[in-house]
């Protein structure tokens, strides 16, 4: 999917926004994706979390599952993507920090 069809209908990410807490969150995500794109983004966003903790690709494979492609392409996104992953990890950092 390219960035022009990305940009084409914000009104899901505006509808993201709008939610208020966890519990809405997990029910908006459960009726818009099926079970193994809810699984697929959280073994991705898991991987995330130990890259950023500075776990090594064959610790990750044990605690997650995740292929090596699926590693490396969490890390890139990790290193050099739009810095969603980044913006995110930081501030849950933060929010446990306080």
């Amino acid at each position: 999917m390219g960035k022009k069809n990305l940009d084409a209908n914000n009104d899901l990410y505006k509808a993201i926004l709008k939610l208020e807490n966890e519990e809405e969150c997990k029910g908006f995500f459960a009726d818009l994706c099926t079970i193994n794109e809810l699984l697929s983004m959280e073994q991705r966003f898991k991987v995330a979390q130990l890259l950023d903790e500075g776990y090594i690709y064959n610790d990750i494979v044990e605690k997650t599952g995740a292929s090596s492609a699926t590693i490396s392409r969490v890390s890139r996104a990790l290193n050099y993507g739009e810095d969603g992953y980044r913006a995110v990890l930081d501030r849950m950092k933060s929010d446990n920090n306080e």
